[in-house]
């Protein structure tokens, strides 16, 4: 059995580029460079034998772009991080493609986070099965475990630890801050992909939600992932830029497949 990880999106919750702004960045990724971002998203591809199942994690605004791009045309399986519109507002296009295709998607999250969801998108239950995983989800050779992470001021996310015989790795897009029992399942992994919105982030914290990357990489000196990749990049980061970053952490760009 083989898994891939594919990023399909790896900007903030505005995406890249900004409509509002003119600067260097946004107007690179005008132009249909490095830059450009659509919304944090990841699929993951697992084959065994002539067998492939699919699971998208979090399913944002630009959902219909990201299927394009990997030119899929059924999605059974989605697990959503949190409820904020970067992370769900594509749930109603996948159920209605659902519908189309007269199959019922499969939906995982916390409870809470389902909770919430239901009552953004209360039709959603005709084409979706909804499954609350506060205790983990047993995926295709894979144990997943949410936790609940600070996401600063926008309140929590829930984050992903994915286990199997031989990998660890964990997927955490929307986090600051974190200590203790939340930086615990940080620690002894193979791959960690981690939100970094800005390179540094000039702006009170009390005003913040997500990690910038000086402040991840003092984390990644505690933790020591042995492979990093940042995701959930605002127009504060710029994918042409070589910033001083360890061998073993990268930027994220749209497109990028790791093998598992």
């Amino acid at each position: 059995m083989s898994t891939s990880i594919t990023f399909l999106g790896t900007g903030d919750s505005m995406g890249v580029p900004r409509v509002y702004c003119s600067c260097t960045i946004c107007e690179e990724a005008r132009s249909n460079g490095l830059n450009k971002r659509w919304r944090s998203s990841i699929l993951l591809e697992i084959s065994s034998e002539s067998v492939k199942d699919l699971l998208l994690v979090d399913c944002g605004p630009d959902w219909l772009h990201q299927m394009e791009l990997m030119e899929i045309k059924q999605l059974e399986h989605v697990l959503i991080t949190h409820a904020h519109y970067d992370h769900i507002a594509g749930l109603p296009q996948w159920a209605d493609a659902c519908r189309w295709l007269a199959i019922k998607g499969h939906i995982y999250a916390p409870q809470e986070v389902l909770a919430t969801i239901l009552k953004a998108f209360p039709w959603l239950q005709a084409n979706l099965e909804f499954h609350a995983i506060d205790d983990g989800l047993a995926f295709k050779g894979w144990q997943i475990k949410p936790w609940k992470v600070s996401h600063g001021k926008n309140g929590y996310a829930f984050a992903y630890r994915f286990s199997n015989e031989d990998h660890q790795w964990v997927y955490c897009p929307d986090s600051i801050n974190l200590q203790g029992e939340q930086k615990a399942p940080l620690y002894d992994l193979a791959l960690l992909i981690l939100g970094t919105s800005f390179y540094y982030e000039p702006f009170d914290f009390e005003t913040r939600s997500v990690y910038d990357i000086k402040e991840a990489l003092e984390l990644i000196v505690d933790t020591k992932p042995k492979k990093v990749y940042f995701t959930h990049m605002s127009h504060g980061i710029d994918i042409t830029e070589l910033y001083e970053l360890p061998d073993h952490v990268k930027l994220a760009t749209t497109g990028f497949q790791l093998n598992i």
